[in-house]
């Protein structure tokens, strides 16, 4: 009995290594997987945010590459990835904002300092569209295709390097062209 004590830690310690190293295997271990790829869009609910219309489940599926992201003005990362939503807004892309978890003057500070690069937006006050997102940190956003499907998920600011780097590439392989 006392031997089964002694080699209890040590089978947990081998049984938690397999798991962190068989978890590491994934075709690419700094990307999070999402099981919304390749499914339509998760639903929409939010409430409305200051000045914002918000959008609903129909303006996914508009017929144009759509971004999704989820923010808030306590977030640094998405004040570090402010100016490429802005970019990609004044391209013409449609950029839907979920301003997540927030407080409602804190957010509408946070766009009126930085410019309001969303087509349409709204509050998730509690979390419940980020819930059915599948959202776990700030930022994340998400690219849909014409028709409202998942593309793919960027945890992470969106960056200048990471649309190269992945969206273009998952665009392209998906047939879309992108600006």
């Amino acid at each position: 009995m006392r031997s089964l004590l002694f080699g209890l830690p040590f089978l947990l310690f081998v049984i938690f290594t397999g798991f962190a190293f068989f978890g590491t295997m994934r075709e690419n271990p700094d990307v999070l997987p999402s099981s919304a790829i390749g499914k339509n869009a998760p639903k929409v609910s939010l409430q409305p945010l200051a000045n914002s219309v918000p959008f609903n489940y129909d303006d996914l599926a508009n017929g144009a590459v759509t971004f999704v992201n989820f923010w808030a003005s306590w977030c640094a990362p998405c004040r570090a990835e402010h100016p490429t939503l802005m970019s990609l807004s004044q391209q013409g892309i449609p950029v839907f904002g979920v301003n997540y978890k927030d407080n409602p003057k804190s957010a509408t500070k946070f766009l009126s300092e930085l410019g309001d690069p969303y087509t349409k937006s709204g509050a998730d006050p509690d979390a419940s569209m980020g819930l059915d997102w599948g959202v776990y940190g700030l930022p994340e956003t998400f690219v849909l295709d014409p028709d409202g499907k998942v593309l793919l998920r960027v945890a992470g600011p969106l960056t200048q390097r990471n649309l190269e780097a992945r969206v273009l590439p998952a665009l392209k392989a998906a047939g879309l062209a992108f600006p």
